[in-house]
């Protein structure tokens, strides 16, 4: 988080780049652009993508068209853009699962994140909640992991399906606490809240922004957060680390367009991005969510992604879980 913060301080310089860009790109945008969610709506990249999307459509002077695509953990929308037309009229706002972890858990995954997308920005980040039903016995961290080793295998937390960030934040706790919560996945993060509300599931990691409202109306119980520092919106609940474990992750989204987007476009896009996050209504917006906003250039942000896909392959690897 320490990083993705240095690199949200220094984002708003890059608008300078479009000086330079070539004339292929001076008559772009002349129509609508539709932005792909690899997620069902109410889920957190669909709550982004709406705090966003006004001031980001005014910053490229033409209406974003909003278009959810769930199944498969993401990776359904994100083959779709990643086969798509090259020309910046198709874009993807995409949490992690789909940009870092769904190809390695899918054997037959029609795309490679690293190949066939064009980093446009790092876009933001917010802190997951880890959260349960009110009717599991457990007020802390250190109460669901006895719960859960009195009862292997018996208690279970739902997902936004395999391979997505909270999936994967989920493992991640089954690994360094040594206990075992069985996966539960569902067609994206917003079914599965719902699960959690109807006490179909024992509990699940989200973002604050989609969380927030639940734990406030005390449907949900938050026992902690899983970046390495509280959140400002929640500054009295701890974080996993504060238990003692090893454990520091937070849900992250980026924006990518079609491998062989002009470089020109991709960089309109970018600094058309960066001007919406720094509009003050956007920003004021995104706090209350809880959401920070970055906009990183787009080779910080294809760094970034390697990064991601290296460490989500090891944890992977080290919880055992297999491709299918």
């Amino acid at each position: 988080m320490r990083r993705l913060r240095q690199w949200a301080a220094c984002a708003g310089i890059t608008i300078t780049a479009l000086a330079a860009a070539p004339l292929q790109a001076q008559h772009y945008p002349t129509r609508p652009v539709r932005m792909i969610l690899p997620s069902s709506p109410t889920g957190p990249v669909d709550v982004l993508a709406r705090a966003i999307s006004q001031s980001y459509g005014d910053a490229l002077g033409q209406q974003l068209v909003l278009d959810n695509r769930a199944g498969a953990g993401g990776a359904i929308g994100a083959e779709l853009v990643a086969h798509g037309t090259p020309d910046g009229y198709t874009i993807m706002l995409s949490h992690s699962g789909p940009l870092a972890i769904e190809h390695q858990l899918h054997l037959k995954a029609g795309y490679d994140p690293l190949r066939d997308f064009e980093p446009v920005s790092l876009v933001a980040a917010s802190p997951y909640l880890l959260l349960v039903h009110p009717a599991v016995q457990a007020k802390s961290v250190q109460e669901l992991i006895a719960l859960a080793k009195s009862r292997p295998g018996k208690l279970n937390y739902a997902s936004g399906g395999p391979g997505t960030g909270i999936h994967m934040a989920a493992e991640l706790l089954n690994l360094v606490a040594g206990i075992k919560v069985v996966h539960v996945p569902y067609k994206g993060a917003g079914p599965g809240m719902t699960a959690l509300l109807g006490a179909e599931v024992d509990m699940m990691f989200n973002g604050v922004s989609s969380a927030l409202p639940q734990v406030k109306a005390g449907k949900l119980r938050a026992l902690a957060v899983g970046s390495a520092k509280r959140s400002v919106l929640l500054p009295d609940l701890p974080t996993i680390a504060e238990s003692g474990l090893k454990y520091d992750t937070s849900g992250w989204y980026g924006l990518v367009a079609p491998k062989g987007a002009p470089k020109a476009i991709v960089m309109q896009l970018h600094a058309g991005l960066v001007k919406a996050l720094n509009d003050t209504p956007t920003k004021e917006r995104l706090a209350t969510l809880g959401i920070e906003g970055i906009g990183s250039k787009p080779e910080e942000f294809r760094g970034y992604l390697r990064e991601e896909v290296a460490k989500w392959g090891k944890v992977i690897k080290s919880a055992g879980l297999k491709a299918q």
